[in-house]
């Protein structure tokens, strides 16, 4: 896989940004979906990786899709969390 940003996740995310990156997760990549607070795989990744062999979810017409709002931070407020959505597509866009 081969993205502009190695720490960009296929969701848009920039993994080094994330709190939970260096000691308790290496980044979405890195892992391959396996992120330590999923158990059974990031959703997102599956989805984009596994079941669309899509490099990235900015390949997919239906992003921001519903997996992304069933796999939301409940730290993030409703606006919050439709600015990060919006930041992610907008970060995806741009890695094209």
């Amino acid at each position: 896989m081969s993205f502009c940003n190695a720490l960009m996740s296929v969701c848009g995310t920039d993994c080094s940004a994330c709190y939970c990156y260096g000691e308790m997760c290496s980044g979405c990549n890195d892992c391959k979906g396996k992120v330590f607070h999923s158990p059974e795989g990031c959703t997102i990744y599956n989805c984009v990786v596994h079941e669309n062999k899509f490099r990235d979810c900015g390949k997919c017409d239906k992003v921001p899709c519903d997996i992304w709002r069933a796999t939301r931070d409940p730290k993030y407020s409703d606006e919050e969390f439709e600015q990060n959505i919006a930041a992610r597509v907008q970060a995806l866009r741009e890695m094209k």
